[in-house]
């Protein structure tokens, strides 16, 4: 295996490593146990006893032709084929999912340098991102530094920072609405993506920031990319439907479209982190955390769904979340047998693994832990 990166074992480096601004954050005590290494030699055991590569797997670049195929096929179909609502309608929902497929397998590879060992494929997987909406760049600082190195860290995970619309941690403030927020958060999630794609982007990289973070501005290949990947995923979404049918059908497609991919991107990434088995840890008066960073990963991150290769194969692996944190730059296709090696590990090790059996499972408990976080103030640690 190769040395563990910034995502997996130097969260303490974050700042020096990514030319941050400078940010006050938390640290992580060593792993006196000796619980990662371990875990670490038991999976380079496991691909070199099996011949396997950890990147550059055929099934991952086949399973690529297949995601690129059926969003070619929809949107063809929906655009200049589709005549009658009953036509466009399902094909707008497989657009949307196809969108998803792409961001779960493709751009969340690539963006992890999971894909490949060559860096201009990973960032070629990386940006199809922005071809479908949103932005690589801020992907990068949001989720792989921020998300990945501090999950369910109120004021440095900025996943759980949804504003005073939503509280997702028992550290934020409780105000009177959020009593049902989990009736109306629901309804929300369907327009994160047109937010992300039409305002919430465009606002990040003009202040410099993300949330209270500050990170750099885009820019050379970075500032390009971005630009073309708003001009083209606008252009192909929005614009080019207009030349042949009416702007309102279309805006409506746009939005259905929209709705479906911010639905699945937002539930799929709640179901590992905001639901009631995971953990939200803080730092002490020394700002350090309770926990070594592995373990840390663990507590705050429930699986769901192992069993399921329907969703294993849409997801990208995201339902073996545990695994993904722990080892960000293997490819997903990995996850399943990673799992069996990481759970085994955390039973000798005393650390608790967390998983729900099925997707449904993890829905209804991220609406339990919703409509909790609405009705309770204070900290409530879980076992």
């Amino acid at each position: 295996m190769q040395a563990p990166t910034i995502q997996d074992a130097a969260p303490d480096r974050i700042v020096a490593e990514q030319d941050s601004p400078r940010i006050r954050h938390p640290k992580f005590p060593r792993d006196t146990t000796g619980f990662y290494a371990e875990l670490q030699r038991r999976v380079a055991e496991y691909f070199s006893s099996n011949g396997l590569k950890e990147r550059d797997c055929f099934s991952m670049y086949f399973k690529t032709a297949i995601m690129l195929a059926w969003v070619s096929a929809s949107y063809v179909l929906l655009v200049f084929f589709a005549e009658h609502w009953w036509q466009a309608v399902p094909l707008a929902f497989s657009l949307a999912f196809g969108l998803a497929a792409v961001a779960f397998n493709i751009q969340h590879d690539g963006g992890h340098s999971a894909y490949s060992d060559r860096l201009w494929v990973n960032r070629l997987a990386g940006y199809s991102l922005d071809l479908i909406g949103a932005s690589s760049y801020l992907w990068k600082w949001k989720h792989g530094v921020l998300h990945h190195t501090y999950p369910n860290v109120d004021g440095h995970d900025t996943d759980l920072d949804a504003g005073v619309v939503a509280r997702l941690s028992p550290w934020q403030p409780r105000f009177w609405y959020h009593r049902w927020q989990h009736l109306y958060l629901w309804p929300l999630y369907a327009i994160t993506a047109s937010r992300w794609h039409l305002f919430s982007d465009f606002k990040e990289v003009a202040v410099g920031a993300i949330g209270s973070h500050r990170v750099p501005r885009p820019r050379s290949w970075n500032l390009v990319a971005f630009l073309v990947g708003k001009t083209v995923s606008i252009g192909l979404l929005l614009f080019a439907p207009m030349i042949w049918h009416e702007w309102w059908l279309v805006v409506a497609m746009y939005f259905l479209v929209t709705a479906v991919v911010g639905v699945a991107l937002t539930i799929v990434f709640q179901l590992a982190h905001c639901v009631e088995e995971a953990d939200f840890p803080t730092p002490g008066e020394s700002e350090k955390m309770p926990d070594a960073w592995a373990v840390h990963q663990i507590r705050t991150t429930v699986d769901f769904a192992r069993t399921s290769r329907l969703a294993f194969w849409l997801l990208g692996g995201l339902n073996f979340q545990t695994e993904h944190h722990l080892f960000p730059r293997i490819c997903h296709v990995h996850y399943p047998a990673l799992s069996r090696i990481v759970e085994a590990t955390c039973t000798e090790y005393g650390v608790k693994f967390r998983q729900h059996g099925t997707f449904a499972a993890g829905v209804r408990s991220h609406y339990r832990w919703l409509r909790r976080m609405g009705r309770t103030d204070g900290f409530l640690a879980n076992a």
